[in-house]
C-alpha cells in the first residue's frame, strides 16, 4: 500500500518499480514496519537498531513505536521526525522536514495523532498530545500546539484556522498560497478607506 500511496500522490513517480528502488519514504516505511514488529516482540534494542540503519540510509527518524497506518505517503521525507507514541492515519501525506514531537519530558502519550488522509507540509512542526482531525492540512512551517479540527486548514505560528471544508475523499493536495494575514489586513484598510469616506461626506 506504501508503494501504491507514492504512485498515487506523486505525479513524479513512473513506475511501482522506480517508486520501490529509488523513494526514501517508501524505504523509511519499510524499515519501520520491520522495527515495529521487533518492538512490539520487545526486541527493543534490535528494534532500535533498524530504525538508526534507517535514519542513516534515508534521513528520516521514525520511532520503533510509533503506529502508522498503511498507505501513508513520506514525499522527499529528508528531516522527518515521527516520536515514540506518534500515531498516522492511513492515507495521509508527510512533507520533508516535518516532526511529530513532543514537548517535555512527560510520560504516557506525548506525541501528537494524526487522522486519517491529512496533509502535513514541509518543515511543520506538530508538537504535543493533539490530534489532527481526518482530512486536515498544516500548512509549510506551521508550528500546530493546539488539536485542529476534521477538512481544516491550518497556517502560522502558532497555527491557527485560516479555512474548514476541502475534500472529504482521497487527499487534497492542493497547497493555498494566499496569505490570510495579508488578506485581512487588506480587507481592514478597504473598511478604514470607506469609514473615513463616510466622515468626509458628513462633514461637508
Amino acid at each position: 500500500m506504501d508503494i501504491a500511496a507514492a504512485m498515487e500522490n506523486d505525479p513524479a513517480a513512473r513506475s511501482k518499480f522506480e517508486v520501490w528502488l529509488t523513494y526514501s519514504g517508501v524505504k523509511a516505511l519499510s524499515h519501520h514496519r520491520l522495527a515495529n514488529r521487533l518492538y512490539k516482540m520487545r526486541l527493543k534494542l534490535l528494534a532500535r537498531i533498524v530504525s538508526q540503519y534507517s535514519r542513516h540510509r534515508t534521513g528520516i527518524e521514525i520511532h520503533p513505536a510509533a503506529e502508522i497506518a498503511p498507505g501513508v505517503f513520506i514525499d522527499h521525507g529528508m528531516g522527518v521526525v515521527i516520536g515514540e507514541t506518534a500515531q498516522v492515519g492511513e492515507g495521509s501525506v508527510i512533507y520533508q522536514g516535518v516532526t511529530l514531537g513532543g514537548t517535555g519530558k512527560q510520560s504516557g502519550k506525548r506525541h501528537p495523532t494524526v487522522g486519517q488522509r491529512c496533509v502535513i507540509s514541509a518543515g511543520a512542526k506538530v508538537l504535543g498530545n493533539i490530534t489532527i482531525g481526518d482530512c486536515a492540512k498544516v500548512g509549510a512551517g506551521a508550528v500546530v500546539l493546539r488539536d485542529v479540527p476534521a477538512h481544516a486548514t491550518v497556517v502560522g505560528v502558532p497555527a491557527r484556522v485560516v479555512r474548514i471544508g476541502g475534500s472529504k475523499e482521497g487527499v487534497d493536495l492542493y497547497q493555498d498560497k494566499s496569505d490570510p494575514v495579508r488578506d485581512e489586513l487588506c480587507a481592514l484598510r478597504e473598511r478604514i478607506y470607506a469609514i473615513e469616506e463616510q466622515l468626509k461626506r458628513g462633514d461637508d
